[in-house]
């Protein structure tokens, strides 16, 4: 099973990372309506660049996006 990224959600509660107990993104939404070009953006300056790789790879393939190369490389 993937690592997700586990949001602190007393610091956090309406992070854009939040799932539910299915394990599924509960504002999922948000990053279906984002394109491929603000999503590296949001992942390698944004809200997603504190995520280890793993974390990142684990998020895009959830996302149906991990045709992208190494989350490093981005």
């Amino acid at each position: 099973m993937p690592r997700y990224y586990e949001p602190d959600l007393t610091v956090n509660p309406n992070s854009l990372f939040v799932r539910d107990a299915a394990n599924k993104l509960v504002r999922r939404g948000y990053w279906m309506d984002v394109n491929d070009r603000t999503l590296v953006m949001v992942m390698t300056k944004g809200i997603g660049a504190h995520l280890t790789n793993d974390e990142k790879r684990a998020h895009l393939i959830d996302l149906k996006r991990g045709y992208w190369p190494e989350p490093a490389t981005l």
